[in-house]
């Protein structure tokens, strides 16, 4: 069974999160590299372009890349800081068995992987082939993440495959599907220079995308307006020309009323509905009661403003809309993408210079991750995996009878409920911290400990792995070829700077002595990255996401290249949709009816405060690279309950007071922040830390029944002020908390 070997105290003093800082003085070798790589940053879907300096196979620092075209040398502190994860005391060196009584001691490679692979087989000949699962994630370069599709079809020959970008992209990415036929935003990010309106919805831009805002500053200093959709006023709403405060739950209401009074208002492109679309009459009935009172009444916004952020959309010549988490992590998450492409559509802003949409994406490769193969339901560019011609070609090109290519299998919180049913047995995780990461965090320590055996490739040992009966020392992205693809969708080079320290192996190598453990070395010979890339070419060719005229020579000679790029001599696609012609069965881009419905928990007696979750400036996702980075940590040393002073004041609520936040899943004690940024009916948590300090104890499973996303942006809490204040917060030690 999958449970600690000793207490997590003692794990975390051998393993951490420590804190990691340069010496005052840098690292030795910093001023005389030995070399500067050029590559891109480790964390968010920008993947800035960044120059790794090395000394004696280690990163000593970096330097800005001044002539990479999106964030022309410009990084966020995450970036700046994120050389410091590859000196690290933390870094496993070595696979790691874990001994009931000693905690996690050495082991040799010949050991964890014969070990690995003979559970692998006792699982599936006694409970059938889909008991064994695999998680992957969308840190993974483009390379590794096909790698894994394919690993976990051919090599362990199950169906139940996921990956994290299952909390990320994919109500996006539905929702792009269905109305484009194809899942990437349609520009790349200097069309927003020029845009005369920007909708920023569900996007703190400002902290979780820094770089970014840098492209919407200079369309604002151009006079653009600026309109946020949030229930806080984040950094980017103190300047809009528009801030609504949207009561968390009811984006799809906003829409809805949004598009209504265009068409009541006939600010409608009616040459580009009539001609280039499809649904759109359908959609509108659908919306044919939201009217600004009831919207009002519904999202807490005033009628006004929702009048006036119509009225400067409709009226616009050029304008971009962005979103991101913000309005996808909910039960109706594809319905609202729907409801923000819908005004997109009814505008026909859309494949023209300067007039765009996109989708942000969270984690470094989100958008080629979420491409090429490792989601339940998926084959490389973009395929269905139940479509039978999608399935007879990769079966092709992988060298397999397509009667042995599984089906489609189980998203990411399903297979965690899978676990609890028995009907999972084991489970292989690499790059995702699913104890941190998934809501009810509880319930998946209840099903880790269900497991009969759980292998995880990681290089440092996360919370999940923690649970690990092994654990394969695997490498940073600094530490393999690949290409990775930016938000903008554009693919983009990542050179190894150096190599894994001590025993650790690349990840690439470790999932191909697991094939070739597995009686599959013929499907798995390659000689490097590269081989690997062209493979996958091949198998995008004709997909929707289509690489097959992409090289790496080509990526490193025009620093990226935007899919889809068919054919050598493509010069790829930085604007989609110019010629309007979608990817879609008729051809047209296509309305889809979005009609507002309640989330999947509504405040009650009880429960009568909303709570939200999402991210801070200095932190990035589960926190397992950045809780260990000193100067990250310290800027923004443990998550703070954010309340309005009203509410504040009507629980007797001090700042820095301890409050016990409750939901139906849970509690967690977090000290009091009292802003006025955000609404008074909303409390706000950010979601990077564990244990007793995770937001996701308190945040429930309930899916998107398209896109399987958990509803993490909106639940019902209850409020008790425990009537002591907090230590200061440079005291605390949530980072590593239990």
């Amino acid at each position: 069974m999958a449970k600690l070997p000793v207490s997590e105290e003692h794990i975390i003093a051998q393993f951490g999160p420590h804190k990691n800082y340069s010496p005052k003085e840098g690292y030795e070798g910093r001023d005389e590299p030995d070399e500067l790589v050029k590559t891109h940053c480790c964390f968010c879907g920008m993947q800035c372009g960044i120059q790794l300096s090395v000394k004696e196979n280690k990163v000593v620092g970096f330097e800005p890349w001044m002539e990479f075209p999106f964030n022309e040398g410009r990084l966020c502190p995450k970036g700046v800081q994120r050389y410091l994860q590859n000196n690290h005391p933390d870094r496993l060196m070595s696979p790691l068995k874990s001994v009931p009584g000693q905690g996690f001691v050495p082991t040799s490679w010949d050991e964890a992987l014969t070990k690995t692979v003979s559970e692998i087989k006792r699982i599936q000949e006694k409970y059938g082939n889909d008991a064994f699962s695999m998680l992957s994630g969308v840190s993974l370069t483009n390379e590794k993440s096909y790698l894994v599709g394919k690993f976990a079809r051919v090599a362990l020959k199950t169906k139940n495959l996921d990956y994290n970008g299952r909390l990320c992209m994919v109500s996006a990415g539905a929702g792009n599907k269905k109305a484009f036929g194809l899942d990437r935003g349609s520009n790349n990010y200097s069309d927003l220079e020029y845009a005369e309106v920007i909708i920023v919805a569900g996007a703190n831009i400002s902290e979780t995308f820094p770089t970014l805002t840098h492209w919407i500053w200079k369309a604002r200093d151009r006079g653009a307006k600026i309109i946020v959709i949030d229930p806080r006023m984040i950094p980017l709403a103190r300047t809009a020309d528009l801030h609504l405060d949207v009561r968390p739950g009811t984006d799809s209401a906003l829409y809805g009323a949004m598009l209504k009074y265009l068409a009541d208002h006939d600010m409608l492109d009616h040459d580009f509905i009539d001609n280039h679309t499809s649904g759109f009459q359908e959609t509108l009935d659908a919306v044919k009661d939201n009217t600004l009172e009831w919207a009002e009444e519904v999202t807490g916004i005033k009628k006004e403003k929702i009048k006036a952020a119509a009225e400067l959309w409709g009226k616009a010549k050029t304008s971009f809309l962005l979103h991101a988490r913000g309005i996808e992590h909910h039960s109706k998450g594809v319905d609202n993408v729907l409801g923000c492409i819908n005004l997109v559509l009814a505008t026909g802003r859309i494949g023209k210079p300067y007039c765009g949409y996109a989708t942000i994406t969270g984690q470094g490769n989100g958008q080629g991750g979420r491409e090429h193969g490792h989601k339940c339901d998926q084959l490389p560019g973009n395929r269905d995996i139940e479509n039978p011609e999608h399935r007879k070609y990769i079966s092709e090109v992988w060298g397999i009878d397509e009667k042995d290519l599984p089906g489609k299998g189980l998203s990411a919180y399903e297979i965690i409920e899978a676990i609890h049913r028995g009907e999972i047995k084991g489970l292989l995780s690499i790059c995702f911290n699913p104890l941190v990461s998934l809501p009810n965090s509880n319930y998946v320590r209840e099903a880790l400990e269900k497991l009969e055996y759980y292998v995880c490739i990681d290089f440092f040992l996360n919370e999940t792995a923690r649970h690990a009966d092994v654990v394969l020392a695997g490498s940073l992205q600094e530490e393999e070829e690949g290409t990775t693809t930016s938000a903008e969708g554009r693919v983009i080079r990542i050179r190894r700077a150096v190599t894994p320290p001590g025993n650790a192996h690349t990840d690439t190598d470790i999932i191909l002595e697991l094939a070739r453990r597995l009686g599959v070395k013929d499907k798995f010979t390659y000689e490097n990255s590269e081989a690997i890339f062209n493979e996958l070419r091949v198998a995008s060719k004709g997909g929707t996401a289509d690489y097959y005229g992409i090289t790496y020579k080509k990526i490193e000679d025009e620093m990226g290249v935007f899919w889809p790029c068919p054919e050598i001599g493509h010069p790829g696609t930085p604007r989609l949709w110019e010629d309007r012609k979608f990817k879609t069965p008729d051809g047209k881009a296509h309305f889809n009816p979005a009609p507002y419905k309640l989330p999947g928990e509504v405040t009650c007696v009880d429960f009568p405060v909303i709570l939200t979750t999402g991210r801070v400036v200095s932190q990035y996702l589960s926190g397992t690279q950045t809780r260990r980075i000193g100067k990250l940590v310290d800027q923004y040393p443990e998550p703070l309950l954010e309340i309005h002073p009203n509410l504040a004041k009507q629980y007797g609520i001090k700042q820095r007071e301890l409050i016990r936040v409750s939901t139906r899943r849970g509690e967690g004690i977090f000290p009091a922040n009292i802003v006025e940024t955000i609404r008074e009916d909303t409390v706000f948590i950010p979601y990077h830390w564990s244990g007793k300090k995770s937001a996701n104890q308190l945040t429930p499973g309930t899916l998107d029944p398209i896109s399987k996303i958990p509803e993490f942006k909106v639940c019902a809490c209850h409020l008790e002020p425990l009537n002591e204040i907090a230590p200061p917060s440079s005291e605390s030690t949530a980072y590593a908390s239990i």
